[in-house]
C-alpha cells in the first residue's frame, strides 16, 4: 500500500485488492460491463481514488464497495483486505447466496457417473439390442 493517494488504473486496484485472480480477468469484468465505480460504467484504464464506490458483479452476487486504499502491486491476502471496505447491504446479499447455497442439495452433473449394469441392460433393452 502506498501512502500518497496516487490514483491506479482500476484493473490494476482490482488485482491488487484481490477481487480477481489475473489482471486480464478484472479487464474482462470491466469490458463485460459488470464493474462500475460510482454508478458509473467504466473502461479498464479508468483511475481509481481513495472514496470511490466499486461495484461489481461475481457471478450472480452484486458486489458493493468503498475504496479505502490504494495499492498499485499485489501483496498478501491481509493487506489486500484493507483496500477496501465492504458495504453492509453488499454482505448481506452474499451472506444470503451462501445461505441459499449451502441449503440446496448437491447437483450432480451427467446423472451422477458411469452407469450401472443394471442401466447398461435398461439402455439396451429400450434399443432393442440384445447383449450376448
Amino acid at each position: 500500500m502506498s501512502d500518497e493517494p496516487e490514483p491506479v488504473r482500476v484493473d490494476k486496484w482490482m488485482w491488487a485488492a484481490r477481487l480477481v485472480k489475473t489482471r486480464a480477468l478484472a479487464v474482462d469484468a470491466i469490458k463485460g460491463g459488470r464493474v462500475s465505480i460510482n454508478g458509473q460504467k467504466v473502461k479498464p484504464s479508468r483511475d481509481v481514488r481513495v472514496g470511490d464506490r466499486l461495484e461489481f458483479s461475481n457471478g450472480p452476487v452484486q458486489t458493493a464497495l468503498v475504496i479505502r486504499a490504494i495499492a498499485s502491486r499485489r501483496g498478501p491476502a491481509t493487506e489486500a483486505a484493507l483496500l477496501y471496505d465492504e458495504t453492509a447491504e453488499s454482505a448481506q446479499r452474499r451472506a444470503e447466496y451462501v445461505a441459499q447455497r449451502r441449503a440446496a442439495p448437491p447437483v450432480q452433473e451427467g446423472g451422477g457417473g458411469r452407469p450401472t449394469k443394471r442401466d447398461r441392460r435398461r439402455f439396451d433393452a429400450s434399443r432393442g439390442r440384445e447383449r450376448d
